[in-house]
């Protein structure tokens, strides 16, 4: 699975469409043709008649080189700079496992997997790049005749930049929040289908992070799907939806979750649906508050805890101003979840307890209770926001994330495009370099001797 447990994943979890892309079906075409080509000229026993100083450097004739079975050394980077968390590894090498070989002239597939010498790191690991295409870090190495693989380049590269461009976004943002947990909230950004992979990235990322910065983040998913290749389960509280369901009544939808749900599942107030997170906050604290009191009060614990708020969670949209803080400042500096809103809310949530008109007896179990609830913030978060968030040591307890850890641009230094380069050839039992000018074999010491036979 990754440096965290030394395990790989196999093919029993990705359920590739093997036969689909053993024919092409997910390969750019170029691939196509020139897989084409060389099984044609292997056929045809065709020998090399071009000019190339390489073949007299190594002392060669050309009519020794059957171009048609070249066998090549391919070295897979990524350009993510200044580091990239790297995921997708274990995927890209169950493709070379299923789908490396050719079609012969009755149609039957014949798997040539077992030809390949292949070196890869784990999931999890770190490769730096510093802009130079001449030094940099592979994640793979994958050494074996061209035409049996040339198909496999496209879906490979795209396994391999999708999951580290999420996991490196993940890590980046978790970095940014000092630890604080993060959500993983881009699933209604993109199909359902990538889900998996998405959520697997994404788990990958707070190990990481964990591991770099003795930290004890927990990974939280909103869906199942999300867990599903590394067990775990999604979470989720009241969405704007259910609220409306009851007619807008917050403190009700809380109430009627927090009677059916188990009390594994954190009851978390989603408060801007009125647009008065204060006012909302307030509302739910104290009717939840009633029931845990009066569960107490007859000596059930086990039907206090249903009602036990977590947390409340800001939501405010870009383009509105909380009614908390229309009095307070300047309007486009308070739209959205901002820093005062969060200070606000807190200060409200802390001292909320004081107006209940409790008995002595109850007042600091009351504080305590307001205490614990938690602050969790969403929309529109990035690590340049959160980043601001926690210069300002604002009172957020939790971030949820979407759309952000999906990013892939250069203008955000979030850009995460792997290569895949020919280095180097097989020639008179040799491997001599081969590469486009600019292009070198590079070596990365984190690079470990794979058995494909285990995928």
């Amino acid at each position: 699975m990754s440096i965290f447990n030394r395990q790989r994943l196999t093919n029993q979890i990705f359920k590739l469409d093997v036969d689909r892309m053993r024919r092409g079906w997910y390969s750019d075409k170029y691939f196509i043709n020139i897989a084409q080509t060389l099984a044609q000229l292997a056929a045809r026993n065709y020998q090399f008649q071009g000019q190339a100083p390489l073949l007299k450097e190594v002392g060669l004739d050309s009519a020794k080189l059957r171009t048609g079975n070249v066998r090549v050394e391919v070295q897979l980077f990524t350009r993510r700079r200044p580091k990239a968390v790297v995921t997708g590894i274990d995927k890209a090498l169950s493709m070379l496992r299923h789908c490396t070989g050719y079609f012969n002239n009755s149609g039957r597939f014949v798997e040539t997997w077992q030809n390949l010498e292949v070196e890869a790191v784990h999931d999890g690991a770190v490769v730096a790049y510093e802009g130079n295409v001449n030094r940099v870090k592979p994640v793979m190495k994958i050494r074996g005749r061209y035409r049996d693989i040339a198909l496999l380049e496209t879906p490979i590269l795209g396994a391999l930049t999708r999951s580290t461009r999420i996991a490196t976004n993940v890590y980046n943002t978790l970095v940014a929040a000092r630890g604080k947990p993060v959500l993983f909230f881009p699933a209604r950004f993109d199909a359902h289908e990538v889900q998996a992979a998405d959520g697997y990235a994404y788990d990958i990322a707070v190990k990481r992070f964990n591991k770099d910065y003795g930290g004890h983040v927990a990974s939280f998913v909103s869906t199942d799907a999300q867990g599903d290749w590394w067990g775990g389960l999604g979470g989720g509280t009241v969405a704007h939806a259910a609220i409306a369901s009851f007619l807008g009544d917050t403190v009700e939808a809380m109430l009627a979750f927090a009677a059916t749900q188990t009390v594994s599942v954190p009851r978390v107030a989603l408060v801007d649906f009125n647009n008065d997170s204060v006012g909302t906050s307030l509302a739910v604290l104290k009717a939840m508050f009633r029931h845990f009191r009066a569960a107490l009060d007859a000596g059930d614990s086990a039907e206090a805890e249903k009602y036990r708020l977590f947390g409340v969670r800001l939501d405010t949209s870009g383009n509105m101003r909380d009614i908390s803080l229309a009095p307070l400042g300047d309007k486009k500096l308070d739209n959205g979840v901002n820093p005062r809103l969060v200070w606000v809310v807190r200060q409200a949530v802390d001292r909320a307890w004081q107006d209940w008109q409790l008995p002595p007896a109850w007042h600091d179990r009351a504080a305590e209770y307001c205490r614990r609830v938690q602050i969790v913030v969403s929309g529109g978060f990035n690590p340049q926001k959160i980043r601001h968030f926690e210069e300002l040591d604002v009172p957020a307890d939790i971030y949820g994330v979407g759309s952000s850890l999906m990013s892939n641009d250069d203008y955000l230094g979030t850009n995460t495009d792997f290569t895949a380069d020919v280095v180097r050839v097989r020639l008179q039992k040799q491997w001599v370099d081969m590469a486009k000018v600019g292009r070198a074999a590079c070596h990365n010491p984190d690079l470990e001797s794979i058995d494909l036979s285990d995928f």
